[in-house]
């Protein structure tokens, strides 16, 4: 293949990279021969030409993979199905809580919390023996909408007017706390430049590296119901409103579907989808 330049989401040109690609095809599940078919049809396509946007490409592997096994296009289709989850932020929050959870964190969502000036409403806390996570999560519906500078900014005052408040309370006092920033989109340089200095722990769709969103997500299983190809939109978003926010939900129940008004032959399908993506990890 020869060497060509492509247009990313922020209207950069960079190097095509093949390794990319596969690697996102593999972390979906997608066997060598799969991963090989779905690049051979992309390059007799003309899909690897000069000046292609990152976004058609994916776009067109992602409906390749699917004709081939709609159970690896859902994984495949993590970061557009974050995107998905919206138009509130809540569902975001539950995914960020039940992920916490997952690595072993207590957690509550949407806690009004007194702090030393005023009162804050707080995301996500997680606690796990004495460490306390304050966690405010940015969702965005648009993949080019990143976090600038000023995000972190506000959630560091934020977080050091609780936390100054709760080390002047007896059992809090020998804890220790971190103030977070979840996004599942990314964040700008100076943001992360902010954060670092400040020490505010940041968590986007690919950072920290090998330990972003998707690497979570990847290893847990805990894919948003988003992720699921057999259903619409209009159904995603009727789950979303129930607060079925993970696949997880509808594996462990089926009538969780019937219960929503789905025809039992259509659930049994979510379902059987549901449940192969579910048993995926990532290592």
């Amino acid at each position: 293949m020869e060497p060509f330049d492509v247009i990313k989401a922020t209207g950069e040109r960079e190097a095509f990279q093949l390794s990319k690609l596969k690697r996102s095809l593999s972390n979906a599940g997608a066997q060598p021969e799969i991963i090989n078919s779905v690049i051979n049809d992309l390059e007799k396509s003309g899909f690897f030409t000069d000046g292609m946007s990152t976004k058609k490409i994916y776009k067109e592997a992602y409906s390749l993979l699917r004709q081939k096994s709609t159970r690896i296009a859902g994984r495949y289709k993590l970061k557009e199905a974050l995107l998905d989850l919206g138009p509130s932020g809540y569902p975001f929050e539950i995914l960020i809580s039940e992920l916490f959870k997952k690595l072993g964190y207590a957690t509550q969502v949407g806690c009004v919390v007194e702090g030393e000036c005023v009162s804050h409403e707080i995301d996500v806390i997680s606690k796990k023996n004495n460490e306390h996570l304050i966690m405010e999560c940015k969702f965005h519906n648009r993949q080019n909408h990143h976090c600038n500078v000023t995000i972190p900014l506000y959630v560091r005052s934020r977080f050091v007017d609780v936390k100054t408040a709760w080390v002047k309370q007896h059992k809090l006092k020998n804890q220790t706390y971190s103030g977070w920033v979840v996004t599942n989109t990314r964040f700008t340089a100076d943001a992360t430049k902010y954060s670092n200095c400040m020490g505010l722990k940041l968590l986007s769709w690919s950072y920290p590296k090998n330990n972003g969103l998707k690497d979570l997500i990847g290893r847990t299983g805990l894919h948003p119901v988003t992720c699921l190809s057999d259903i619409d939109k209009s159904e995603k978003q009727h789950l979303l409103k129930n607060d079925i926010v993970l696949a997880k939900q509808i594996c462990e129940d089926l009538k969780t579907l019937t219960r929503l008004g789905f025809h039992k032959q259509r659930a049994e399908s979510i379902h059987k989808e549901a449940i192969e993506i579910c048993n995926h990890r990532v290592n």
